[in-house]
């Protein structure tokens, strides 16, 4: 293995960077796919994006759950085939030209000509491709881009003229009239899903209106209530509910006669003479206003007519202006009754449909009085050429003027405002109304319970979105109108006469070519709208009709279409579906996820998916909608070059979002993934790399890791841990990508990581750097490589970047592994698991971060040694566990010098009951206090039993465990104070910890401090942790006596925690190399200097001068001679020639042989052992 850099000077961006230009070299991803080519199909569907704007967080959270999936399954052995694919059509593309070129209504395509408006779009639908597939790859994700798949393909049209031909057969569609959703700011029609895409809080007018009731002996009205004033133009009927009582009254001041439910009546206005007569304050009422002449059904009242509002819709006279009923009018707002323009409303429409109306006959069709630009038709004479709704503030608003003129005719009874939510278009942000259109429609309400089975048979993560919004969705769905007047998508297959008798839908390119005798390259609609085809009736010929599709209808065809089904690709399209995988985000219900699953249960009566990730919203750090106009978000790019792509991936598929739940974005939350997962994992990395390199530095064989056989058998605890955690973590995460829960596995993931780094690495730190003995290091570091290999190929599809560069890295020292960690099989469970010693261990941990606690609270910092900690817990086995494997570990960190295990809850505690008076309370009425005296009198076995028994009987009163509350609260043992011991617990495990100050730690205390300051003075020469220094000691009190008996007795402790022991400062040699130097005063009473110098040679003079005989001119050229040789080399050659080396190479000086140990001492901690003592 190569050396590694500083956490601090790796650049994970930087190393991102060259991984992506290595993948290009060794062709990575097509690589990855050549080898798996003889595996199981794995089908995933990529849903289409709009090559129109630029790619964002949202389309970013949903690649990485995308490629995390698919990674994962290639590693499973799976075979993988991902394609990118562009949505190419529809409202996005032609708003877009539409602005571009100044277009304001469906003339002024026409007037320009429909080829070039359509070329004008397929020039912008590919845009921003090259951005789209620079950040896609930047951020790791492997999918074919130059094998993409567009909507706008001729053989991805051709299928789905397939797809719709097949459901004309299957009688599954039909043209009609339906009210839909209307955008006046794009000219078309929308699905009901899309109109569901922008809500807006508006205020609107509401008002009521009088009708003239025919014939009506007492002159009445009926009233009825709209907010929706520019509907009343068309208004053609008055709904009521049959089922509700009607009354007819008469005001007492105006005398004007109103019908109204009876219900509703407190909603009628009063009069301002009424309010003037208000006596002493009094508040006047509608029912002391109005007189009640009259009650009725609302049964009875069908059929009744009145005079029109407007005589724009006098020739309907004869079958229109009269009553009909309906339950869809509800007594919730309004009159009970409900004026009806059955151009403008869904439940209008169907109203006046079954009650004759309108009809297809003739005379009695459906007039649509207002225009595809939202404008009033010349029908309506007064507001000829009008906006119905306001597109733009510049727009007049028409319904104030409708009012005026409504108040003008003596027929507004009241008016007012109110604050709601509206549906805006979500492309042009325009508002939308509801307006008649004749459409080409699916019917889904044919096939809903067909939708809802198959929806069953589908896994969705999180389970939620599907069993309550997407089965919702399913119970209330409409037919479909998958048609749009409109000019660039794909042209409906629909030939018809004129008169619409004679219907021919074509399925194939080649059947268009058969019946029209023309040849035919592209299917959009300035290339195929001039070819007609022969009627067979002998009626002239078919046209096309002008309509295209609904571009959700094209990509839920994306299943079959992308792979040109059924005219390609017949065997692999069949064999691989339904497909196994699709993700998208949760606004994708009631779009995507939806249209794929219509069309797959329609065409083939399967669901088009077995798995599907929803993923929530990212939202602005405000909460609010990411905005380019408000920029409250960073760019991608931004946080990419900052933090790296693998951190952007971490922060999101390990947050709510990934659980279909919103997330606010934070930049800082990207940092927080590389500070507290990247740069840890790293140091683990870089630490077994350090130590592995260090084996050579000492002359011992290079790192070669271990069999994994052996490292099984290993009697270390904590190898024995990891190695289990290790396979318990493959386990488990095989299980839940196996169920698609991405939100269980990443946690568990970098938990383990957490562990890895914070508990096997910290608490092995001396195994790891060879202080336990070669042997024992080469377990250890062997143990560590394995379980790191292990974690990047498990991270590997979530971390692609740099679980890579640690691989590249990790597999030099080991022969006959993969190229790329990518080309690795996922891990397997192998070897033992053991789940006591993992419990164990984290019951340590725990047992760890409790005792801090308890130091924290009483400002015992971890230098001061503590004598004693006692752990209370009822399983024998852990207390086995954490007083003997585990035992020194604990003490170590602690920096305490005795454990006591003990497993009697009541020694550390006393037991207080006392009822709950909020559940009890009503219950037991004047019974309470007895009962309460009672149950804080219950002793220590009481209370036990109770707890054993489940209830107890007191005065009669049965009282279960949740009528009372138990407290255990911490008693110091013996004479203890509070303050002198102390304990914490989580529920499960306590720790209590003797703070009281004890004499004979003082020499560890002072110990601590001596290692602590050189471990800061390492650190601020900026010594590497391998990297060998000598520590000189020097006291600066005018008694060394103590310093000097604390270096004695603690000399074990200090050498195992630096790596060797304090020398004398008096033996510093003076052509030592000084690193750092400082002085401290006042540690525990004591001051005293440290030195670190570079390793230096200490030379025998007597056994040199007998070399030479006692030649001093010649024993000063050997000792020049070897001082200035480069110590590292030096001690090279000592190893290679067995503590010999031969120097012959001196000018005037004879060869000798100088031995290690006699004539020369590498360190001055080699020369003072020689001498047996310090």
């Amino acid at each position: 293995m190569e050396d590694v850099c500083e956490g601090k000077d790796f650049s994970f961006p930087s190393q991102e960077e060259q991984i992506l230009s290595w993948w290009d070299e060794i062709s990575a991803f097509q690589t990855q796919l050549d080898r798996t080519e003889n595996c199981k199909e794995y089908v995933f569907y990529d849903g289409p994006p709009f090559a129109t704007g630029l790619p964002h967080y949202g389309h970013i959270l949903a690649g990485t759950i995308k490629d995390v999936v698919t990674r994962y399954q290639s590693m499973t052995g799976h075979h993988v085939t991902r394609r990118f694919g562009w949505d190419c059509h529809g409202l996005p593309v032609e708003h877009e030209i539409d602005q571009k070129l100044g277009i304001k209504s469906k003339r002024d395509v026409i007037e320009n000509g429909i080829a070039n408006y359509n070329e004008e779009c397929r020039g912008i639908v590919q845009r921003y491709v090259a951005e789209w597939e620079k950040t896609v790859v930047r951020m790791g994700r492997w999918i074919d881009f130059k094998n993409d798949y567009k909507t706008m393909d001729l053989k991805y049209m051709e299928s789905v003229w397939w797809g719709f031909a097949q459901l004309y057969e299957k009688k599954l569609v039909y043209k009609g009239f339906k009210v839909t959703p209307y955008s006046i700011g794009c000219k078309t029609p929308l699905s009901n899903f899309e109109a569901n895409l922008n809500y807006k809080e508006v205020s609107d007018p509401e008002i009521m209106v009088a009708f003239p009731v025919v014939d009506d002996a007492d002159g009445a009205s009926f009233v009825a209530w709209t907010t929706t004033p520019w509907t009343l133009p068309s208004n053609l009927a008055l709904c009521v509910n049959a089922g509700f009582m009607y009354v007819k009254v008469r005001n007492k001041f105006n005398g004007k006669v109103f019908v109204v439910a009876e219900s509703r009546l407190s909603e009628l206005p009063i009069e301002k003479a009424a309010k003037k007569s208000a006596v002493d304050g009094g508040k006047v009422k509608n029912v002391d206003m109005y007189e009640v002449l009259d009650k009725f059904s609302g049964a009875s009242l069908v059929g009744k007519k009145y005079v029109p509002l407007f005589d724009y819709f006098k020739d309907h006279s004869g079958f229109a202006f009269k009553v009909v009923a309906d339950s869809y009018v509800t007594d919730g707002s309004g009159t009970g009754i409900v004026h009806c323009a059955p151009a403008f409303g869904e439940d209008d429409y169907r109203v006046c449909l079954d009650n004759g109306v309108i009809s297809k006959e003739k005379g009695k069709e459906l007039v649509v009085a207002v225009d595809d630009d939202g404008c009033f038709t010349d029908r309506i004479v007064e507001f000829r050429g009008m906006k119905v709704k306001k597109a733009k503030e510049a727009d007049k608003d028409i319904d104030k003027d409708i009012i005026q003129a409504v108040k003008e005719k003596g027929r507004l009874v009241k008016s007012g405002s109110f604050t709601h939510s509206y549906p805006y278009c979500y492309r042009s942000d325009s508002p939308l109304i509801y307006r008649a259109v004749p459409s080409w429609f699916v019917a889904v309400e044919k096939i809903k319970q067909q939708l809802l089975e198959n929806t069953e048979k589908t896994e969705w993560v999180p389970k939620f979105v599907k069993e309550k919004r997407f089965h919702n969705w399913l119970e209330n769905a409409r037919d479909w109108a998958v048609s749009r007047s409109r000019f660039w998508g794909t042209p409906l297959p629909v030939w018809t006469d004129e008169a619409g008798d004679e219907v021919v839908v074509v399925d194939s390119i080649e059947k268009l070519e058969k019946l029209s005798g023309e040849k035919v390259a592209d299917l959009h609609r300035h290339k195929i709208d001039h070819i007609t085809i022969p009627s067979k009736r002998g009626g002239g010929v078919l046209k096309r009709v002008e309509d295209v599709f609904d571009c959700w209808f094209e990509s839920g065809s994306m299943p079959y279409a992308h792979m040109h089904y059924p005219f390609e690709n017949v065997e692999l399209f069949e064999n691989n579906f339904p497909g196994d995988f699709v993700a998208e985000g949760l606004d994708q219900t009631r779009g995507w996820f939806y249209t794929l699953m219509v069309l797959s249960t329609a065409l083939f009566g399967k669901p088009a998916f077995k798995n599907l990730i929803c993923n929530g919203l990212v939202l602005a750090e405000d909460g609010k909608k990411m905005s380019k106009r408000l920029k409250n978000y960073p760019p991608p790019s931004k946080v990419i070059n900052e933090y790296g792509a693998d951190a952007l991936r971490l922060y999101l598929i390990n947050s709510p979002v990934v659980r279909a739940e919103p997330l606010r974005f934070k930049k800082e939350g990207v940092y927080g993934v590389v500070k507290d997962v990247f740069l840890p994992w790293y140091n683990a990395y870089r630490f077994l790399v350090q130590n592995a390199k260090r084996l050579e530095v000492e002359g011992l064989a290079p790192f070669t890791p271990l069999d994994q056989s052996v490292l099984q058998n290993s009697s270390n605890v904590l190898d024995q841990w990891i190695n289990s955690a290790t396979q318990s973590l493959v386990h488990f995460v095989r299980g839940e990508m196996g169920g698609y829960r991405l939100y269980t596995v990443v946690p568990r993931l970098v938990e383990f990581l957490n562990d890895l780094t914070n508990t096997y690495v910290r608490f092995n730190r001396k195994r790891l750097k060879g202080r336990t003995g070669e042997e024992d290091c080469r377990v250890a570091l062997s143990t560590l490589y394995y379980v790191l290999l292990t974690a990047c190929k498990a991270m590997a599809p979530f971390t692609p970047f740099f679980t890579e560069v640690l691989y590249k890295n990790l597999r030099k020292a080991s022969g006959g592994l993969e190229e790329s960690v990518h080309f690795c099989s996922f891990p397997e469970v192998e070897g033992r698991r053991d789940e006591r010693i993992e419990e164990s261990v984290k019951r340590m941990r725990t047992i760890i971060d409790l005792a801090r606690n308890i130091r924290e609270r009483h400002n015992k910092p971890l230098k001061t040694p503590l004598k004693e900690m006692a752990i209370v817990h009822p399983d024998p086995d852990f207390l086995d566990d954490i007083a003997s494997k585990l035992r020194e570990y604990v003490l170590e960190e602690l920096n305490v010098k005795s454990l006591v295990p003990c497993n009697d809850t009541l020694k550390y505690t006393t037991l207080r009951a006392e009822p709950d008076f909020g559940v009890l309370g009503k219950r037991l009425g004047r019974s309470m206090g007895e009962v309460t005296k009672a149950v804080k009198a219950m002793s220590t076995d009481d209370i036990l039993a109770f707890e054993e028994a489940g209830e107890i009987t007191i005065n009669t009163h049965v009282l279960k465990l949740g009528d009372v509350k138990i407290s255990r609260e911490f008693k110091p043992p013996g004479n203890a104070k509070a303050e002198e011991v102390d304990a914490k617990g989580d529920g499960d495990v306590l720790v209590v910890l003797d703070l009281r100050s004890d004499e004979s730690l003082y020499e560890a205390g002072v110990a601590r401090e001596i290692v602590n300051r050189v471990q800061k003075l390492r650190k601020k020469a900026a010594l590497e942790p391998t990297e060998m220094v000598e520590v000189f000691f020097r006291s600066l009190d005018e008694d060394e006596t103590t310093c000097r008996e604390i270096l004695d007795s603690q000399d074990a402790y200090i050498r195992g925690a630096i790596g060797s022991s304090l020398l004398p400062h008096s033996l510093l040699p003076s052509h030592a190399v000084v690193l750092a130097e400082e002085s401290y005063h006042g540690i525990s009473s004591l001051s005293f200097a440290i030195t670190l110098v570079r390793p230096a040679l200490v030379l025998n003079s007597d056994g040199v001068a007998a070399l030479f005989d006692g030649n001093a001119k010649l024993v000063q050229g050997l000792l020049a001679y070897l001082l200035m040789r480069d110590h590292h080399s030096l001690k090279a050659e000592f190893q290679h020639g067995k503590g010999k080396t031969n120097v012959g190479c001196i000018e005037d000086l004879p060869p000798v042989t100088v031995v290690l140990g006699e004539h020369v001492f590498l360190t001055v901690g080699d020369y003072i052992s020689s001498k047996g003592c310090l």
